[in-house]
Order: C-alpha cells, then structure tokens, then sequence
C-alpha cells in the first residue's frame, strides 16, 4: 500500500508571510488578515480538502537588520504588522469539526506556566485538535522586546527549551490524575484534591510551584511540532518533536536531516516512526503548462526582492551591486565572511544569480507543472527522503489552497497517497501518529504521568 501522507497549509496572522510581495496580486485577500472570517473561511476550505492541519508561524519581533532598521520590512508589510496565532484558532475550531490547528509560540522569553495553561484551554475548545510548534525565537529585535541586550546564545536556547517543556509535562502530564474530576453533584465535589498535586519544580531556569489551573484535556500535551535543523535543534527535534517542519538547501541535507533524527529519537528510547517529517511545499499547479506558465511568470514579477532581504536579516543590501559583481567579492569587501552569513549565500556565485533565486522558486522542494508533475514529485520525496508529507506554502490567498484542494488532493487520492476525508473526532494526535491521544509511553514526556514525579512535598 502507497504511504499515507499528511498536509498543513502553511500561515502566518499577517500580511506577507513567506512570499513577499504576492499580497499586491489583485486575487489574493492577505491584506484582510484582521477580519476573523478570513480566517474561518480559509479553516472551512480546509476541511472541506481534509487537510491535517493549519500551520501558523510567528515572529515576536520585527526583521530590522537589513538596511539598518525596520523600514523596508514595514514598507512590505514583511511580517510586521502581525496578530498572535493562538486568538485566531477557537474562532477556526468553532467553524469545523476536524481541522487541526498548530501554532507558534517561543520558549525563550515567556515563562511556561501561563503558556500551559493557553495551550491546555486550546485543546479543550477544539477537543484535542491543537498543536504547539516549539521555536526558540531568534531575531535580536525579539531580544530587546523582552529585557535582552542581545539574542541569547543559539545553543543556550535549546538548553532553556528543554527544561522549559520539563515544566510542561509536569503541568499537563502530571499535576492532574486521569480520574481528578469527579464532577460529583450530589456530594458538590467537582474534583478529588487528593488527585490534583503541585509539581514544586525547582531547576535552573525556572521555578514553579503548580498545580496546573486546567483539568486534563483530550491530548494533555499538544502534539509537538518542531522546527530547526541546526546539531542542536536535531538533537532537541529527537527529545522531544512528533513533527517537524523542515526546510534544507538541499533534496540529499533534507534526506540526511529526516535519518539522523530519527537516529536521535532511538537513542532517546523512541520509535523513529513517530516523528513525522513535513518539508516545506513550494508548489505551483495549474491544468495545463499554459496555465502554469502564467501563474509561475505572475510570482516572478510581484515577487519583491527588499522583502525577501528583509525576510533573511541580508547585512548586505545586495540591490545596490552590479547583478555581474561575485558575491565573493562583495561579501568579503563587507567583511561578510562567517559561516552563518554563508548559510544563505553559497559561494562562486554571481549578485545577479543570487537575487533571481530569491522567491522560494528554488527551495528544496519547488514543483511547478500539472498535478501529474506535482504529485510524482512529492511520491519521490516520499520514497527517497523518507518524509511523511509536506507544509504547503501559499503563493496566492486562497488561491494557493483552492487549486492544491481541487488539482492535487485528488490526484494523491487516486494514487492512494491521501485520505478520502476524516475518522470524525480523532485528536490532531491520533490523525498524525495513528495512535491514541496521549504521548506515546517512549515519548520523554510520558514519565512525568507518574503521581511520584510530580508530588508535593
């Protein structure tokens, strides 16, 4: 039998999200991001395709290194201005009954206890269709918003991160036993105190004395998303992650990541099945190459190369170079030489090439062509990479959704690569791991369930 996979449209709570300057496209809708019925009809476009879930990013601070300041990024409206994606998920839960919903939230700069509580009232509305898609932050002007001078160390984070969903567990694993709530009328006892416990931590970074203000919801802990390839960021994806959004420069890097993860997730005393690896989908479809044509040619002239500079912090203002110049050249003028800078900009490179690549057109994973094309790509991706689906980026508003919903999904179906609709009232757990609600017991998590971990004194 083909791999069943899974798909998340990929979102953000703000005008342009990853494909700068596609918003002025007289079709897309992005600028009514404010209104809530963009947002619930987009979930109800969703559902109706039995998409796994939306995955809303987030930023907490704005893009300010590229040309000295937030300029450019305000003039594109380059993630700035941008709504939390939490208070938008009970109006989508309210407007469908299967839809999962993962949104971002860092652990750097807010403490978990009030962030457990958040999470925990999602996953009651939305009866365990929520995820939390676990990220470090790292923009310096996210920093300064919350006391700091400067970014924390990147390692650092990862170091915070993981006691961070320390506490976590504790809180939605531990402090409440499965039978707390009695709800009992008669005797007017709605939980048993003897089944509700603080979880008195007391680490490094945090210190928390609990109990949990939330009784326990469907899936306790929300299915764990997880974005990052860094060695740290694998490691801690391994830990801790049930799926992980991925980017790579590279089919053979994404390839690399997903098996060594999934090495990681052994030497944890996992099941490297139940990670579920989701790059990102660059992908153009239409019925005809004409019609691809015209769309693929329509994203190369909105597309904005300040917003994509932004969008990557360039220190570099690249627009103002010969197209002919070596990025080399011009790199090495600036003293632009380290191996983060690299990351972005390879080497033997011309400023012209450089900046035609810009626009997601190159990324790792681009298909542009008819469903046929796009979907014998994705079968390789999923046989050779071994990944289990794909967070589809949205080009155009809904028209990204829309066309995916009505020229792909049916061809993974008749491929037997996609589901005919939802198993009604499965957890966003139970459609992506195809197990119960609950983290699996060889997940880290599950042995703070133990009374004994989380006792009080």
């Amino acid at each position: 039998m083909p791999k069943q996979i899974h798909l998340n449209l990929f979102e953000m709570n703000c005008v342009s999200h990853i494909t700068h300057g596609m918003w002025r496209h007289p079709d897309n809708t992005r600028e009514r991001f404010n209104d809530i019925e963009f947002w619930t009809g987009l979930a109800e476009l969703l559902e109706d395709a039995a998409f796994d879930a939306m995955f809303i990013a987030d930023v907490i601070g704005a893009y300010d290194t590229f040309r000295g300041g937030p300029d450019t990024s305000i003039s594109e409206g380059m993630q700035i201005p941008s709504n939390d994606p939490l208070m938008v998920i009970p109006a989508m839960a309210a407007a469908t009954r299967n839809l999962g919903f993962a949104a971002t939230f860092s652990t750097t700069y807010e403490p978990p206890f009030a962030f457990a509580r958040r999470m925990s009232t999602l996953d009651h509305l939305t009866r365990g269709r929520v995820g939390w898609n676990i990220v470090t932050s790292y923009l310096p002007n996210a920093a300064r918003n919350f006391g700091h001078d400067d970014e924390v160390e990147h390692d650092h984070r990862y170091e915070i991160a993981d006691e961070y969903l320390e506490v976590l567990y504790k809180l939605w694993e531990g402090s409440w036993d499965d039978d707390a709530v009695l709800a009992d009328k008669e005797r007017g006892i709605y939980a048993d105190p003897a089944k509700v416990r603080y979880i008195n931590h007391a680490g490094r970074y945090y210190k928390v004395a609990g109990p949990h203000l939330c009784e326990p919801s469907r899936q306790r802990t929300p299915l764990l998303y997880q974005a990052g390839v860094s060695t740290a960021g694998r490691s801690f994806a391994g830990k801790h992650a049930e799926a992980i959004f991925m980017g790579g420069s590279s089919f053979s890097q994404v390839r690399s990541f997903v098996a060594d993860t999934r090495r990681i997730a052994g030497e944890h005393g996992r099941d490297p099945a139940d990670i579920k690896f989701l790059p990102g989908a660059n992908i153009i479809v239409g019925r005809t190459d004409e019609e691809v044509a015209r769309k693929v040619d329509e994203t190369r002239r909105l597309r904005s190369i300040d917003g994509y500079l932004a969008h990557l912090s360039s220190p570099v203002d690249w627009t103002r170079y010969d197209r002919a110049a070596s990025v080399d050249e011009v790199a090495a003028s600036q003293g632009k030489t380290s191996a983060n800078f690299r990351k972005w900009v390879p080497p033997g490179q011309t400023v012209g090439e450089l900046l035609d690549q810009l626009g997601g057109l190159g990324r790792p994973f681009s298909v542009f062509g008819t469903p046929k094309v796009v979907v014998d790509e994705m079968e390789r991706w999923v046989s050779e990479a071994d990944v289990d689906g794909f967070n589809v980026v949205q080009y155009l508003t809904p028209g990204t959704a829309v066309d995916f919903a009505e020229l792909v999904i049916p061809e993974l179906r008749r491929r037997g690569m996609f589901r005919e609709g939802y198993a009604d009232g499965e957890t966003l757990r139970e459609r992506m791991l195809g197990a119960g609600p609950r983290l699996a017991d060889r997940h880290p998590g599950a042995r703070f369930r133990a009374p004994a971990v989380a006792a009080a004194p």
